[in-house]
């Protein structure tokens, strides 16, 4: 009990925050990632098309740092920077991840009907 209430408390409400982080985070990827593997994951006609390597190796990783980053960099930034100052840093760095994965991750797309060579 070497710690002051007032500090036990602010602790006990950045860890909360952290937390509500990594949920919000999995949910905000996985809401930008699932409908863009949505065709990966569906197949397409008779399932031609699926892409294990989307639904095994690229979705869990994207939900993983989904989970991950955020809670680290509330953690990271709440030593340096006010508790304001650090959810902005958390949410840049979200931003920036999740458009970084729009530049860089393409997973298979439906093709578009007006592609066929039959007329």
């Amino acid at each position: 009990m070497s710690e002051k209430p007032a500090e036990e408390s602010r602790d006990r409400l950045e860890s909360v925050v952290g937390c509500l982080l990594a949920v919000l985070g999995v949910a905000v990827t996985g809401g930008f990632a699932l409908p863009r593997a949505a065709y990966s994951i569906e197949g397409g006609f008779e399932a031609e098309a699926r892409d294990w390597g989307v639904i095994l190796v690229d979705l869990p990783l994207i939900l993983f740092a989904g989970l991950v980053v955020p809670p680290l960099v509330w953690a990271t930034a709440t030593r340096w920077l006010r508790p304001w100052a650090a959810l902005l840093v958390c949410v840049a760095v979200v931003g920036l991840g999740l458009w970084g994965l729009a530049a860089g991750w393409h997973p298979t797309q439906a093709p578009d009907p007006g592609d066929g060579s039959g007329t």
